[in-house]
């Protein structure tokens, strides 16, 4: 926990420098996500709709850079899926298949750190780290004799690191809207190699 404590603080004061130098402007962001795993044996996930809320925070260098940081609530995860027999009762008999699920829950509290270039005045590419605190962590299964939920943060890392890449298109001088994808580079679970992918459209308000 320390180290997770000392990492904040090293984006915050350098966050904190840049905000010294030029203008500041903050807000909240909304969006909409799809999240998935990615890496070995992650052939049978389909991927799940989500969501992100959170505050951002703009440090502005010059005309044409930024530092962005972000603090926002994410609910990640993914969605495994398996085929099981419907057998008979008494015979045995193999009457058809299921198709079930396993859905992985996994939330954090993510700190996206973004340097942004403005290509022109209304449009920026943002590129940076991102630090995740997992906050929970559930596996719901979609059984024959109905759903059963499981509490999984016994099972997941604390902290998870990731890349993102994205564009920001200014609507107004207040209005934005934003297209994000963060790749995971460190495993999600102990236990397994999955790794966190997540394609967000968000869209925010600056003050």
């Amino acid at each position: 926990m320390k180290k997770i404590t000392l990492a904040l603080l090293c984006m915050i004061l350098a966050a904190g420098t840049a905000m010294a130098q030029k203008q500041f402007t903050f807000g909240p962001k909304v969006g909409v996500d799809y999240t998935h795993f990615w890496g070995k044996d992650t052939k049978n996930f389909r991927g799940l709709l989500n969501y992100q809320a959170g505050m951002f925070f703009e440090y502005r260098f010059t005309d044409n850079f930024s530092i962005a940081p972000e603090v926002v609530f994410a609910s990640q995860g993914d969605k495994y899926k398996f085929t099981i027999p419907l057998e008979d009762e008494i015979t045995g008999e193999t009457l058809g298949y299921k198709d079930t699920y396993i859905t992985y829950n996994v939330n954090y509290i993510n700190v996206p750190v973004m340097l942004k270039y403005y290509v022109i005045p209304s449009l920026s590419i943002d590129f940076g780290p991102q630090l995740g605190i997992n906050v929970y962590s559930k596996k719901a299964h979609d059984g024959i004799e109905g759903d059963a939920t499981f509490d999984n943060k016994e099972y997941t890392k604390t902290v998870d690191f990731g890349i993102g890449l994205g564009l920001t298109y200014n609507i107004t001088e207040e209005v934005f809207v934003q297209g994000r994808y963060t790749l995971g580079v460190t495993k999600a679970f102990k236990d397994y190699e999955y790794k966190n992918g997540n394609a967000q459209i968000a869209i925010g308000y600056r003050f």
